[in-house]
């Protein structure tokens, strides 16, 4: 009985909320919605994971966070080991047996990405207005961001349009890939 009662006190321990510097912050066990309410994942018998006593300790450390100092967790587990924690795609099977039967079929929507200007910034620049509708100031910020990195132009632009542009913007002097 008196295993019950620890047992009883460690649940309510651990979905109890901390204050912490006058802001309220919720246990993993307790989060809060959009709206504001307060929600607890449902608990099932069949839910329970064993843990291993390797990280046991482990585990009850992170039961004891709140969702902010997980969420900077994550963030720095992120960085250290170069990895995301963001779900993976994975293709369903039918559409991978429907990609095996017809392989001869070709991207038909491609992505303009402006890799480099060149010589011509000013003639790039008159490209990227023309290609996007944008205007003068937006067309030289994308341009001027492709010196840290590629910019993409256009997304989802059918073959031979997106090859028309391809030509634009070699003929003023830039370096474009088509995605």
């Amino acid at each position: 009985m008196a295993e019950e009662q620890k047992q009883e006190e460690k649940k309510e321990k651990a979905t109890t909320t901390t204050n912490s510097t006058s802001s309220r912050s919720t246990t993993l066990k307790e989060r809060k919605d959009m709206t504001g309410t307060t929600t607890t994942p449902p608990q099932s018998p069949e839910e329970k994971v064993k843990v291993p006593a390797k990280f046991k300790k482990l585990v009850e450390e992170i039961e004891k966070m709140s969702v902010l100092e997980l969420a900077e967790l994550v963030k720095i587990l992120e960085k250290k080991f170069g990895v995301s924690a963001a779900p993976q795609m994975v293709a369903a099977a039918p559409a991978a047996a429907q990609g095996a039967a017809a392989p001869a079929d070709e991207k038909s929507s491609f992505n303009i990405v402006l890799t480099a200007v060149g010589d011509k910034k000013i003639e790039v620049i008159k490209a990227v207005r023309d290609i996007t509708q944008k205007g003068l100031k937006d067309s030289k910020d994308i341009v001027d961001a492709t010196a840290s990195g590629e910019q993409v132009i256009k997304e989802n632009v059918k073959k031979e349009e997106a090859e028309e542009m391809k030509k634009k913007f070699e003929a003023a002097g830039a370096k474009v890939e088509l995605k």
